[in-house]
């Protein structure tokens, strides 16, 4: 099949085929023509880099996976290298959650402070002649 065709049935376009070619991640075959030509085998290399992109795998990280899938294993994560990657991915996700987490009991916490303040701001308000509640952004509690 011809550039166009690959690109529509891997759902991307004929600039990301060039790109992937000049990365050495797609084979460059030539026609006689000069044309390139690709096979069933190059749409799969595609569908295993498009998958591992939309996991979050940059497109080098995708290469051990396309070595994989060229050596003539069935999947494409089977392979040593391939799966060095996955352990690396999860690792990196692994800390990525931890940071995350982190953050989020930091945000919890400042809400709970944020909620007590206001809590105590309206109950002052009651007293009389207690301050009133002002919003940083304007306007007055109710």
């Amino acid at each position: 099949m011809r550039i166009g065709e690959l690109a529509a049935r891997a759902g991307t376009t004929t600039r990301t085929l060039r790109y992937y070619e000049a990365r050495g991640l797609l084979p460059a075959r030539r026609a006689g023509n000069g044309h390139r030509t690709y096979d069933e085998s190059d749409l799969r290399l595609l569908t295993q880099i498009r998958t591992l992109q939309d996991f979050g795998f940059e497109l080098e990280e995708t290469r051990p996976f396309v070595e994989c899938l060229r050596a003539g294993h069935p999947e494409g994560d089977t392979c040593p290298a391939s799966l060095a990657v996955y352990r690396r991915k999860l690792a990196e996700l692994d800390s990525l959650i931890g940071e995350l987490q982190t953050v989020r009991a930091t945000v919890g916490a400042q809400l709970e402070r944020a909620e007590r303040a206001r809590q105590e701001l309206a109950a002052d308000a009651l007293v009389p002649g207690g301050p009133e509640p002002v919003c940083e952004l304007g306007g007055t509690y109710p």
